[in-house]
């Protein structure tokens, strides 16, 4: 069977030090199946964009800032992770340079910057605490990952980078 995932993007916006990070924490609709969790932003691939393109929307509709700096930390795919056992394969960004102030909110939820030290403490998706210090490691390589989900349950983590 073909694999067809939904296609997305991901993005972590640091603060100017680099020591903080942009997260939203989904605490704003009831029927969020990420509900109480921390997450970067972004979000599907429109049809007709790149994904840079699509990571820029992305954080332009939920944070309010254009980006003007970011680097394609690796991808994902995401077997199984979707509200209705969906594939997903995301994107990676770290983002790096922004124009704008964020916003206090969006419809997800509250906006938060975090101390990057610190997202382990967070409420996350259990899969996040094997890539995220993949995103934020000295490491110029990309990663590229599979992370199979059952159940809403990360089932294993494969990684390389070249």
């Amino acid at each position: 069977m073909p694999y067809t995932p939904i296609v997305a993007t991901l993005g972590y916006v640091l603060s100017p030090d680099r020591r903080k990070v942009l997260m939203v924490h989904r605490n704003a609709r009831p029927d969020d199946h990420q509900l109480g969790k921390y997450n970067g932003l972004g979000g599907k691939l429109e049809a007709d964009e790149d994904v840079v393109a699509g990571m820029r929307r992305e954080i332009r509709e939920e944070a309010g800032i254009d980006c003007e700096a970011m680097s394609l930390r690796g991808t994902i795919s995401w077997p199984g992770f979707g509200r209705h056992g969906e594939d997903w394969l995301g994107f990676v960004f770290l983002v790096t340079g922004y124009r704008g102030e964020p916003f206090a909110s969006n419809p997800e939820g509250t906006l938060e910057w975090v101390e990057v030290a610190r997202l382990g403490e967070l409420p996350l998706w259990d899969g996040d605490r094997h890539f995220l210090p993949l995103v934020f490691d000295d490491d110029p390589r990309a990663f590229h990952g599979v992370m199979p989900y059952r159940d809403g349950r990360m089932v294993s983590w494969q990684v390389s980078r070249i």
